[in-house]
């Protein structure tokens, strides 16, 4: 536990960078008073998603310390109700690097290379398996997998993420999406889609297989509000011009309801674990009754798995 301090919450560890282990940013890690020390737990992750670009990383810093904290947040509104840790990356979404859109783990994140934001996706792993070895000296016993949350950019980091490291997931929550989920697919109407859209060039960009049977079997509570109208297709931090027309082309250019519906046929076409949700009355925000429905998910699938054992 050298590398890691305790910080202004004494429910908070700030552990900090260590790339010797695998990781160029800090973490933050919330142990909330009620988890258990006699019996295995998961850890919650939610990645960071400050809202804005800046080069300060300790601007980000104080972000991802609220998220972890602060029940507003699903990630810790989920680790209190359940007793389980939460874990939140502190990586940087630079303003000098604006299209590099790090929260929402783009392809441009993904193609940095020989600097410390190369494979975010694998600093994230690193990250966690650190997180379990902490925890386990602080007398915790913790899952290989863990349960994901995340909110618009940080939703489809969570969404992005699954379908890399499917064998990390236990199940997960992502809501906000922009109306667009990565497919399960390598082409759709004669269309090859290429990451972040689908996985035509997935071998390349990462050195694996995508393992599409390990990805259908998690546990997915994917959301969207009816009346939500933020669309990160339409801006060039999130996507650049070829992607906006491949989407445009491939699903349809309207966000609501016609995108994500059409992202949801092709979710359930293709037998994905996902439970599929638009809210009546409901825009680009995550209110309790949303958090409510998403711990009774989480829930249920633990105790599913629990029953089965």
């Amino acid at each position: 536990l050298a590398a890691c301090s305790r910080g202004t919450d004494k429910n908070l560890i700030e552990v900090d960078a260590d790339s010797r282990k695998g990781f160029n940013f800090p973490y933050v890690l919330y142990v909330p008073e009620t988890v258990s020390d006699n019996k295995e737990v998961l850890v919650i992750v939610e990645p960071n998603n400050s809202g804005f670009a800046n080069d300060k990383l300790r601007e980000h810093l104080e972000k991802a310390r609220r998220t972890a904290s602060i029940d507003f947040y699903t990630g810790n509104y989920v680790s209190r109700k359940l007793g389980y840790p939460l874990l939140v990356p502190v990586f940087p979404r630079p303003e000098s690097e604006w299209k590099i859109y790090t929260h929402a783990l783009d392809r441009d994140a993904v193609l940095q290379k020989g600097n410390p934001l190369e494979r975010l996706d694998v600093q994230l792993v690193r990250m966690i398996e650190h997180a379990r070895d902490t925890l386990q000296k602080l007398g915790y016993p913790t899952g290989e997998r863990v349960l994901m949350t995340g909110f618009s950019a940080s939703g489809t980091f969570v969404n992005r993420f699954s379908l890399i490291h499917p064998d990390r997931v236990f199940a997960l929550a992502a809501g906000g999406l922009n109306g667009l989920l990565m497919l399960p697919v390598r082409e759709m109407n004669g269309q090859k889609l290429n990451y972040p859209l689908g996985t035509n060039d997935f071998s390349d960009l990462f050195g694996l297989t995508f393992d599409s049977a390990t990805f259908k079997n998690i546990p997915q509570f994917l959301y969207m509000g009816k009346l939500d109208d933020n669309d990160a297709v339409l801006f060039d931090d999130g996507y650049d011009p070829d992607e906006r027309e491949t989407v445009f082309r491939t699903t349809v250019e309207k966000m609501q309801p016609d995108r994500w519906n059409a992202c949801r046929d092709i979710y359930l076409a293709e037998n994905i674990n996902a439970t599929i949700i638009s809210y009546d009355s409901l825009g680009h925000e995550n209110p309790l009754r949303v958090k409510e429905d998403i711990l009774s998910f989480f829930i249920s699938v633990i105790d599913t798995c629990h029953s089965s054992v």
